[in-house]
């Protein structure tokens, strides 16, 4: 056991701290809610009560007790020698002489290949960034609110402009969420502090939304990415299966929260509608009263305060909500599609415990590089070098991109990309049409019949794409009869309240 079992638990009296030798058996054991350890570059670190205040949360650093974490360490963490300085008390001791670097199915070729290559990538600057390209981007973003505002104030609110405005704003809304998405990575200033600052104020100012909410929701679906009861980007809350495993999984326990079988109907109407005006919305909110995330509540607040007073005095109170509703609803269905295509077809597991290359490639996919790709995705068509390197200024991905496939080849690891449109549509609906089928039966097909599935899938791609449009069309068509009432509605109800519409209560 390495020597490990004959040494005096480090919390006990008079025990030497951080002078333990420990095998990687012994590390495993203790991964419980209340005895949390983990590894970083062969030194054991108790963070039972350490994860409690990690800064990153304490579920993202919990998700790497009892193994090692070196890799997920140096992804996350830009300044490593200030962070030492919060390990040292946490020290226990090392992994005995006997042991390998890596634990469990991590290979070690595969790791010490990515290191080498993380080591030239710091070697090039390609970690640094570039401020003029992240000036212009938050100057356009401005621009496109300005421009919105300035035209329903000078030419009027037509259902036109009104609907030209909406399209507008949900492009400002969408691009800083790109934005706030470099800022919470860390990847502009060289200083975390600024990075900090500036994604408070992005995605609380420009967005009304929390940057605590989503450092702590965002780097647990880096750390374990497609991973079930590890990454909240997979759980569907039970109103939709993923992957091979828990349509099966479901189907034995006979789990019926949904009739699962018409999840790829309803999905359109549930999914992209109603991810950031409801789901997200109510979970900000909550997150910022019940945590005490009062900075974030600020920023959030300011956001609503600017957007009414901007936009009450031509609509009306409720005819800006409807326009932000509306907003919030076009800026649901862009985040959705942008950001599912690039993980949704990809594998849905449970924890496996690999190396940080092998994981982050199984559960991602590239889309074709573009300017309009690049712009429409934030650059988040780069999915796999952004997850291999989270810090890394987005426009170095391409920069990259050709070492990281050479590199996969040389080990055997899939990297996967495809077209914007295969990604959206071929993609990603077929897949939740998958689902349909694979939760009444798994048939194993032999490598004939795959062959001979993807050559009829193939033949018939024209058809496919037809019935997915004919359910896009029908799906569009329902949800913007319903918006329209809506809309109409409250566009109604804000002329009705308007102060200049009540004269008739004078006429007595």
């Amino acid at each position: 056991m390495g020597g490990g079992g004959q040494q005096n638990d480090p919390d006990e009296p008079g025990s030497a701290k951080g002078t333990g030798v420990y095998t990687w058996e012994e590390v495993q054991r203790h991964c419980s809610r209340n005895d949390q350890w983990l590894v970083i570059n062969r030194k054991v670190y108790n963070i039972t009560q350490w994860a409690r205040r990690h800064p990153g949360g304490a579920r993202v650093i919990s998700h790497y007790s009892g193994e090692d974490a070196t890799e997920a360490f140096t992804a996350f963490h830009p300044e490593l020698r200030f962070v030492q300085k919060f390990l040292k008390p946490l020290l226990v001791g090392e992994l005995a002489v006997t042991e390998p670097n890596q634990d469990r199915n991590k290979d070690a070729t595969i790791i010490e290949d990515f290191e080498h290559l993380r080591a030239q990538v710091e070697k090039e600057g390609l970690l640094q960034s570039k401020p003029l390209f992240f000036c212009l981007h938050l100057g356009h973003i401005l621009l496109l609110e300005v421009l919105a505002w300035l035209m329903v104030s000078y030419w009027g609110t037509s259902w036109t402009l009104t609907l030209l405005c909406a399209v507008m704003l949900a492009t400002a809304q969408s691009q800083a969420g790109w934005l706030q998405h470099d800022f919470g990575h860390l990847s502009v200033f060289k200083k975390s502090k600024w990075n900090h600052l500036v994604h408070k104020f992005v995605i609380g100012h420009l967005k009304g939304a929390s940057a605590n909410w989503w450092n702590h929701r965002h780097f647990q679906h880096h750390a374990k990415p497609n991973i079930f009861r590890k990454d909240p980007d997979v759980n569907m809350l039970h109103v939709f299966v993923l992957g091979n495993t828990q349509p099966v999984e479901y189907g034995i326990k006979k789990i019926k929260h949904m009739p699962y079988n018409h999840q790829h109907k309803y999905f359109f109407l549930v999914g992209p509608p109603l991810l950031i005006p409801v789901y997200f919305h109510i979970q900000i909110m909550q997150t910022m009263i019940t945590h005490r995330h009062w900075a974030d509540l600020v920023c959030s607040l300011s956001y609503y305060f600017r957007y009414f007073y901007c936009y009450t005095p031509l609509y009306g109170f409720f005819g800006s909500l409807a326009l932000m509703t509306f907003v919030r609803f076009l800026e649901s269905h862009w985040f959705v599609w942008v950001t599912q295509m690039n993980h949704i077809p990809m594998e849905i597991e449970y924890e496996k415990r690999q190396d940080w290359l092998t994981m982050q490639l199984q559960a991602t996919c590239n889309i074709e590089q573009s300017f309009f790709n690049d712009w429409f995705s934030g650059h988040l068509n780069f999915q796999i070098e952004h997850h291999l390197f989270p810090m890394m200024p987005r426009h170095n991905y391409h920069l990259v991109a050709q070492r990281v496939r050479a590199l996969c080849e040389k080990h055997g690891v899939s990297y996967e990309i495809k077209s914007l449109w295969r990604g959206m549509l071929i993609s990603f609906i077929y897949r939740v049409k998958k689902i349909k089928s694979s939760i009444m039966v798994r048939i194993k097909l032999t490598n004939m019949v795959k062959y001979l599935f993807n050559w009829l899938f193939f033949f018939y791609c024209d058809r496919i794409l037809k019935l997915s449009m004919l359910t896009i069309i029908n799906y569009l068509f329902t949800i913007s009869l319903f918006y329209y009432y809506f809309f109409l509605f409250m566009y109604e109800m804000s002329i009705f309240m308007h102060p200049t519409n009540w004269g008739f209560l004078d006429k007595t």
